[in-house]
């Protein structure tokens, strides 16, 4: 379309104000909607209107802000440009606005504004008529003009690639179109600031706008000279890129930020090759980034290779090779800094102290692999944390609970764009060391999926033989791991595949006593509480008895977080009694202030010091420290969720007291039983796995087989317990699965006190796997069997004979608390379970309970 338009345009025109750039006669531009005005523009004329006229409207530009939506019509730019709307796209989000494609078509002036709303329309007078421009270009100055202005255009474009189609049509138009369009064509194409484009509409005479026009020219053809001479030395692929983007580059200044951007991507390669010479990574890691570096260099960037190869030996380089921290190594003072932070825990302590005396006395030991085994909330995490502190290294922790990826283990290959390093070699580039504690959390955990199975790639990781040649599988290097101190989690080795296990050395964290659990709770839970809740001692004081009172009568855990959130929960409501006393001090301390300074610090002194009830008439708070006894638990907490019920639920034959083994700590156990006449089925409920009902059979079949011996009878009087008899064994807490052998025993003392019609005493509790032949077989977890029968408060607990030295484990004042039997026999367990004992001499006629 040419500048000099042979179209004659309306003398009226509805006009478009704009702010983002400027129209020029011959070139094309989107532009947005958005302003109330313009809006009414679009929807009353372009979007109504049929015919050519209806979509000629006026452009003007420089105009203020449309979106500020002012009242007022601002004040206006004289000169504009008619233009076509060739396209109207609209939208709704995120506001209503329209986007107009329009094409200049000639200058216009504007003579008077008719009308302001709902849009603007003004008279104008068009300018670039044909009879405007007689000879201009063909005579004199103007002739001399045009030819210059060519000259400079067709130089221009011949710097081009003039293999691009659109360089060639550019290149064609510069013959076919008159001389007079030139320049509006040229000044649009060519990168112009808004204020030159202005200054090139305003110049309505064709002499002064080529004047403006060849300056442009001149200074653009200078900096493609300056770009072409800078990059000579660059590939033919940045030809290609040239090629593909003409019109970028056309419209490019040397000094802008891509040049910026692009030199500043070349430091970044020199200083990474600088830094790949002067690392201190093994002779095989060197050779694979130096190769990777030649690579990088051969490699455009546009490729999504350049950037995985950037980050790999970005990463590479980033890896602590060869730094590692000092250990601190005095005795001393690490037992002082485990003892400050962790109560009981004795044999944890030990190895770790052991770990650090080895450590002192030959300087490369390799670092061990343990296993912190035990109920949640005993405080194996922390403990870690602790012996990171210890040893003055680094801490990491990878929570593997629910992880089923063995690529979150040792990586992703880097045939994959998304590829990233495993969470051990992450682990090493944010510790920043090559010798930290890693903390590898709940690894009995892991899950498998068909992406393989993290257990099998942690084999290697958790391998003291192996893991100084770890090779992940994105670096593709060996990595030496040995001087990691690796940590491992766990509720339960059940769980965990046999190979990795045997890689760890097992170190049971067992729940704690009554007595442990009040000193952490003076020690350490209290006093945390109470920072957290913007308390001090001299507002709330908890005794330890109640301390007593929360741990038997509101929890029943190993560990010790139910009873950290009973405290808060304490914490808590104190905290609201004193916000409200201070609220209510402050409203005193309002009322009295105009008797004087000194009076109202004389009054607080005074009232501080009287009691609860002497305050309450003065509005000032409860007397302070808030003391919490059993009647401000009960209030707090509520009613106690726990109760002591041994001796009610052993008020019958047919029960006794097992004691079971939980990944959350030991439990006592019941076991009911009940005969009715029948057929001499046997009915077993609550639950169970194989191996209890396996034990339940074993019981009843050594009790049949010696019920003579016992004299013991079924409802009739038959030596056969399960003549025309029913028995049914249930085992309460029916929502818990129950599974293992140690309640072998137990069954048989149920069995026993059933048929015999005598009641197990009730303050006995017990565990052992039983024989065909009647013999008592150990089981595991003595320490947390013992710990909960201690917690529910039974006197005696029966345990095998084998089990003997598990007893040592458990703490002096427990074991002052209990009475220990030794069984290695089902006539011992007997023996021991029922008061008078229950020996072969015992007729069945005098079978009666002596409680």
């Amino acid at each position: 379309m040419s500048s000099v338009s042979p179209i004659q345009i309306p003398s009226r025109l509805p006009l478009l104000l704009t702010h983002e750039g400027v129209l020029l006669p011959g070139s094309t531009m989107r532009t947005s909607v958005d302003s109330a005005r313009n809006l009414q523009l679009v929807r009353g004329r372009l979007l109504k209107g049929t015919s050519l006229q209806s979509t000629i409207l006026g452009v003007i530009p420089n105009t203020p802000d449309p979106a500020s939506d002012a009242q007022d019509l601002p004040p206006l730019h004289r000169i504009g440009t008619a233009a076509l709307a060739v396209q109207v796209v609209g939208s709704n989000w995120p506001k209503p606005h329209y986007t107009l494609l329009i094409t200049g078509l000639c200058r216009f002036q504007i003579v008077q504004v008719l009308k302001e709303k709902p849009y603007p329309v003004a008279e104008v007078e068009q300018l670039d008529r044909l009879e405007e421009f007689p000879n201009t270009c063909k005579t004199g100055e103007g002739l001399e003009l045009s030819e210059q202005f060519y000259k400079y255009a067709v130089q221009l474009v011949e710097m081009l690639d003039m293999s691009v189609p659109a360089v060639a049509k550019l290149r064609r138009l510069l013959d076919s179109l008159p001389r007079e369009a030139l320049p509006d064509i040229l000044t649009s194409i060519i990168r112009t600031s808004n204020k030159e484009k202005l200054q090139i509409l305003d110049a309505v005479s064709l002499e002064e706008r080529f004047k403006m026009t060849i300056p442009l020219l001149v200074r653009q053809i200078e900096g493609l000279k300056l770009l072409q001479k800078t990059r000579k030395h660059k590939q033919d692929d940045d030809k290609r890129v040239i090629a593909i983007r003409p019109i970028r580059r056309l419209t490019h200044i040397p000094g802008t930020l891509e040049d910026e951007d692009e030199d500043e991507d070349n430091d970044d390669i020199v200083m990474l090759e600088k830094k790949i010479r002067t690392s201190s990574m093994p002779e095989q890691a060197h050779k694979v980034c130096v190769k990777e570096m030649k690579r990088l260099k051969k490699m455009p960037q546009s490729m999504p290779e350049y950037a995985l190869t950037r980050n790999y030996l970005e990463l590479m380089v980033e890896l602590p090779w060869n730094k590692s921290t000092t250990d601190r190594l005095d005795i001393r003072a690490a037992r002082i800094l485990l003892d400050n932070d962790h109560y009981a825990m004795e044999k944890l302590k030990k190895r770790v102290l052991e770990y650090l005396a080895v450590r002192q006395l030959k300087n490369n030991l390799k670092g061990p692999i343990l296993c912190f085994v035990g109920p949640p909330g005993v405080g194996k995490t922390s403990v870690g944390r602790s012996v990171a502190k210890t040893l003055g290294r680094e801490f990491h922790r990878i929570a593997l609970g629910g992880v089923c990826d063995q690529s979150d283990i040792r990586g992703h290959r880097r045939t994959y764009v998304g590829s990233m390093p495993g969470r051990i070699i992450n682990g090493l580039k944010t510790a920043g060391v090559n010798n930290p504690v890693f903390l590898l959390d709940e690894v009995d955990k892991l899950g498998k999926s068909l992406q393989g199975d993290p257990a099998a790639a942690l084999l290697e990781v958790l391998d003291p033989e192996q893991n100084h040649n770890f090779t992940d599988h994105y670096l593709n290097v060996a990595f030496d791991l040995s001087q990691v101190l690796f940590i491992a989690t766990a509720n339960t080795t059940a769980t965990i595949p046999p190979a990795l296990l045997d890689r760890m050395e097992i170190i049971q964290v067992p729940g704690y006593t009554q007595e442990e659990k009040i000193e952490i709770a003076h020690r350490h839970l209290i006093p945390k509480q109470l920072e957290q809740h913007g308390l001090t001692p001299q507002q709330i004081q908890i005794p330890q008895v109640t301390t007593l009172d929360i741990i038997t009568r509101y929890t029943r855990e190993a560990g010790v977080r139910s009873l950290d959130r009973k405290l808060g929960a304490i914490c808590r409501a104190v905290a609201v009694k004193v916000a409200e006393g201070q609220h209510k001090e402050a409203k005193l301390d309002r009322s009295d202030a105009t008797e004087g300074e000194g009076c109202r610090e004389h009054v607080l002194e005074d009232t501080k010091a009287e009691s609860i009830g002497d305050t309450a008439d003065l509005a000032l708070p409860p007397e302070m420290p808030i003391l919490i006894d059993f009647h401000a638990l009960k209030d707090i907490l509520g009613p106690p969720m726990y109760e002591m019920e041994v001796s009610e639920r052993l008020s019958q034959p047919g029960v006794a007291i097992g004691l079971a083994w939980t990944p959350l700590g030991g439990e006592i156990m019941f076991v009911e039983a009940s005969r009715m006449d029948g057929e001499g089925q046997l009915t077993l409920t609550g639950q169970l796995g194989d191996v209890m009902k396996e034990s339940a059979h074993l019981a009843i079949s050594w009790l049949r087989s010696n019920a003579k011996k016992y004299h013991l009878t079924n409802a009739s009087g038959n030596f056969d317990l399960l003549d025309n008899t029913d028995i049914h064994l249930h085992f309460p807490a029916g929502a818990v699965t129950k599974d293992g052998p140690s309640a072998g025993v137990t069954i048989v003392t149920c069995l026993a006190s059933l048929f015999s019609g005598r009641l197990v005493r009730s303050d006995v509790a017990m565990t052992g796997e039983i024989t065909l032949r009647g013999l008592v077989l150990p089981v595991g977890g003595i320490k947390d069997k013992v710990l909960a029968a201690h917690r529910a408060g039974l006197k005696t607990v029966i345990v095998p004979q084998r089990n003997e030295k598990d007893l040592e484990e458990i703490p002096g004042n427990v074991r002052h608390d209990l009475r220990f039997v030794t069984a290695s026999c089902l006539d011992e367990v007997l023996n021991a379970a029922f008061d008078g004992g229950f020996t072969v001499k015992t007729r069945p006629g005098l079978l009666n309970s002596k409680l």
